[in-house]
């Protein structure tokens, strides 16, 4: 129970990772609050005791997700750690990525962070401590045709990461990033089918494509970026900050 007593917000903690970094921090004794935009999901993640409430707001929305963060810590105190893991990709060849595309990519994946990291770092900066771990991608590392707007947005994230690690370093705050390769979640599967629609290539097909890009010749699990989360906010990571971390299978070796 490495982290009992602390309190972590989850975004996007519905499902996938989010949902599997949610219950890696419950069962190392964290009370964690999940917030998404479908309260369903959420739900049964308190239901089954992987959260010890939920909130419900869109994160490109600012006034709402200021509204979730203060109901959650009027709840279960101000939070120690925070996992900004919302987020999620549209493909189009940069030819045809509009302005609205662009501006939805940067608002959900960058943006959002931003906003999240400032409700959250004054109040841990004044208390001494706390974590802030952002799953990026390693879109965010290096670069991928035909989803130019996602991969500027992680290239961001992984930006913003680093400066404020050095903002905070000598407060007791540590900011880091992961960065997970294809993995086994909801979003790759609608991947998967959006490739799969567009190119006439079976599902199988395109899921083999993607799995053969790691090394390891597989899909990332999320429970396997979870624990890298885990290790992130424990107690044994106090110099770890500012790092971009690739759980990827060798795919990519900053």
């Amino acid at each position: 129970m490495q982290l009992a007593g602390r309190h972590a917000l989850v975004t996007g903690g519905g499902g996938g990772i989010g949902a599997a970094c949610a219950r890696a921090l419950s069962h190392a004794g964290a009370r964690v609050t999940v917030l998404g935009r479908a309260g369903g999901p959420l739900a049964a993640m308190v239901q089954a005791g992987d959260a010890a409430g939920f909130e419900i707001a869109d994160v490109t929305d600012a006034q709402a997700l200021a509204g979730a963060f203060a109901r959650a810590e009027v709840l279960l105190g101000p939070p120690d750690i925070l996992l900004n893991n919302a987020g999620g990709a549209e493909s189009a060849p940069f030819g045809r990525t509009n302005r609205a595309l662009w501006d939805r990519m940067i608002a959900l994946n960058l943006t959002s962070v931003f906003e999240a990291a400032r409700l959250v770092l004054p109040g841990m900066v004044a208390r001494g401590r706390g974590r802030v771990v952002n799953i990026a991608s390693t879109a965010g590392l290096t670069g991928y045709a035909y989803v130019s707007a996602y991969v500027a947005a992680k290239h961001g994230v992984v930006g913003l990461t680093r400066a404020l690690a050095l903002e905070c370093a000598k407060s007791g705050v540590t900011v880091n990033a992961v960065c997970p390769g294809y993995t086994e979640t909801g979003m790759l599967s609608a991947s998967i089918d959006t490739v799969s629609r567009k190119t006439g290539r079976s599902a199988e097909d395109v899921r083999s494509g993607f799995a053969a890009s790691n090394p390891q010749g597989r899909l990332v699990q999320p429970e396997e970026v979870a624990a890298a989360v885990l290790f992130l906010c424990g107690p044994g990571s106090d110099a770890m900050t500012g790092q971009a971390i690739a759980v990827a299978g060798g795919e990519v070796m900053p």
